[in-house]
């Protein structure tokens, strides 16, 4: 879910109903979803790609200019539109 969503608020007497229901899970169910809530509480930060990580990826014996030279010759300049 995204941050920009609304939370949701919930009063002692929603609280219980939902956890009236909760309480007859299995004990696997209940740690899983306690571990979803706890997750949820403290989300864990989202891993960021430097650029400086990923400079020098592009590998190729070719010059900036014979590249672009390249994909200037192959463009297609053709614009016929086929008919259905």
């Amino acid at each position: 879910m995204s941050k920009q969503m609304a939370e949701l608020l919930l009063n002692n007497t929603t609280l219980d109903k939902y956890f009236g229901i909760l309480n007859n899970l299995d004990i696997d169910s209940k740690k899983k979803l306690i571990v979803k809530l706890t997750e949820s509480i403290h989300p864990k930060e989202k891993e960021h790609i430097k650029l400086e990580d990923i400079y020098g990826a592009w590998q190729d014996s070719r010059t900036a200019e014979e590249i672009i030279n390249e994909i200037e010759f192959f463009r297609s300049d053709n614009r016929d539109i086929e008919e259905f």
